[in-house]
């Protein structure tokens, strides 16, 4: 039986156009062009899924159509259309109890890949996989950041869309993955959705992050070791591919790695077999693997830093992830997914939401730190705030100045001088501001930042670490 769409538009050749296309596409199509309409044909007949679009010609809008169309029927499945300008609009639908909204300009294919993903999970919209150790119940609010259940959230930025498509596309393989993207792009987050979409859902995802592991360290922590085989080896232990067995094992800054263990991993990946560090005994593993670097990988094979081998065995798919400034239009879902989580974990319901100010700030500021550093600022900003709302006075001076392209002395009155950061303040700040510029410049590759600052890994993550405390 053909499912029945019920489109409210008051663009009557919009109207005819998605009519014609999607009846062609076996859904059965009814119109109406104004909210009264529209109203009046849900209550009337039955429907399957309503897209209404959010600025109709009559008094009320797709918001106020939602609301009564919920009253009268709570499991509705209604899908908002709207342009990129009113994505702030289209969070706000959402809260309301949309199952999601589609963005003009209307592209064929989306539509029906929302409409078919909205049909099969009954209106429930499916968040970004959970942890696998405690499987968020999914839930429409999810995509507008307000679900506390759900861990991740998936962007809806037309970069983001792209993202997702690409995930969706090669999450049931078997191929192994390169992930590249600057540091706090959530690479981790990514890998997990891979795995929780895959056929190895279930089964263990395990993380490992390469950046810091001498050669001896990642020996033992890949691949496990006897007890004996070293010094300080009191017991045997096993390795991440023994844990992750099965499942999906993920390698964060995998060009770190050495040489030998390079050479280690190879046979791994090849052979699906392994020995322990100072063991005899060969033990079979089928393991999927999904490896994150901030340098092209490419790029370090053919400076000789990388295995060419390793490489292509890597490489059967590799995905960009998009950093936060080119998804401006994610900024709003993911400030207020943050704040709830931040909400739930500080016990503040009193606060609401954010001022329109400090929004325009979000979308401004270039993000160097991506998701995680904004992650730090919503959680720093709830921490301060006392009132209903956060506003521009909790945001770090960093954000704030950068975002409005001001100085903190550039208008101070003649002779005073008493709002003038002293002399340690100005170093620390000058060399923070290099250390990102640097990091920048280097697409945020940790390991060749310090080099670059001939200082050590562990030094430039002090310093960073020393400048956001002294500014929290």
């Amino acid at each position: 039986m053909k499912k029945r769409i019920l489109i409210i538009d008051d663009d009557t050749d919009m109207c005819a156009l998605l009519s014609r296309f999607l009846s062609k596409n076996g859904y059965q199509v009814d119109t109406a062009h104004s909210a009264s309409k529209g109203i009046e044909k849900f209550m009337n007949d039955s429907f399957d899924i309503v897209l209404c679009d959010y600025r109709l010609g009559d008094k009320r809008d797709g918001k106020d159509i939602l609301i009564e169309i919920k009253q009268h029927k709570p499991d509705a499945i209604v899908l908002i259309i709207t342009g990129y300008s009113d994505i702030k609009t289209a969070v706000d639908v959402i809260k309301a109890g949309a199952y999601d909204y589609i963005t003009k300009p209307l592209i064929p294919d989306e539509v029906l890949s929302v409409l078919s993903k909205a049909l099969e999970n009954n209106g429930v919209a499916p968040s970004v996989a959970a942890a696998p150790a405690a499987p968020a119940k999914e839930t429409k609010s999810s995509r507008g950041g307000s679900d506390m259940t759900s861990e991740f959230l998936e962007g809806q930025d037309p970069a983001s869309k792209q993202l997702y498509r690409q995930i969706d596309l090669v999450a049931p393989t078997n191929f192994s993955i390169i992930l590249y993207g600057e540091s706090g792009t959530g690479k981790e987050v990514i890998a997990k959705t891979i795995h929780e979409r895959s056929n190895r859902k279930g089964k263990p995802f395990i993380a490992m992050d390469c950046g810091t592991l001498s050669k001896e360290l990642a020996g033992s922590e890949l691949f496990g070791h006897m007890k004996g085989s070293f010094t300080g080896a009191l017991a045997d232990k096993e390795g991440h591919f023994e844990l992750a067995n099965g499942g999906t094992l993920f390698l964060d800054e995998v060009a770190n790695l050495s040489a030998e263990i390079q050479a280690s991993l190879l046979r791994v990946i090849q052979e699906r077999k392994f020995k322990r560090v100072g063991g005899n005994k060969e033990i079979d593993v089928d393991v999927r693997v999904i490896v994150a670097s901030n340098e092209n990988l490419q790029d370090a094979y053919r400076k000789g830093k990388f295995r060419e081998d390793l490489y292509y065995r890597f490489n059967e798919f590799s995905i960009n992830l998009p950093p936060l400034r080119n998804r401006k239009h994610d900024i709003p879902l993911f400030a207020d997914f943050f704040l709830n989580k931040t909400k739930a974990e500080l016990n503040r319901d009193n606060i609401e939401g954010f001022d329109e100010d400090v929004m325009d700030v979000f979308v401004k500021y270039n993000w160097p730190g991506n998701l995680r550093e904004f992650r730090n600022v919503i959680r720093r900003c709830a921490l301060l705030t006392t009132g209903k709302n956060i506003s521009a006075a909790a945001l770090p001076q960093e954000i704030s100045n950068t975002a409005t392209g001001e100085n903190n002395t550039a208008h101070e009155p003649a002779g005073r001088t008493n709002n003038f950061p002293d002399l340690k303040d100005a170093s620390s700040r000058a060399e923070y501001e290099t250390i990102m510029h640097v990091l920048r410049e280097v697409n945020f590759n940790k390991t060749k930042a310090a080099e670059v600052l001939n200082i050590d890994r562990k030094t430039l993550y002090n310093k960073i670490k020393s400048y956001e405390d002294s500014q929290s």
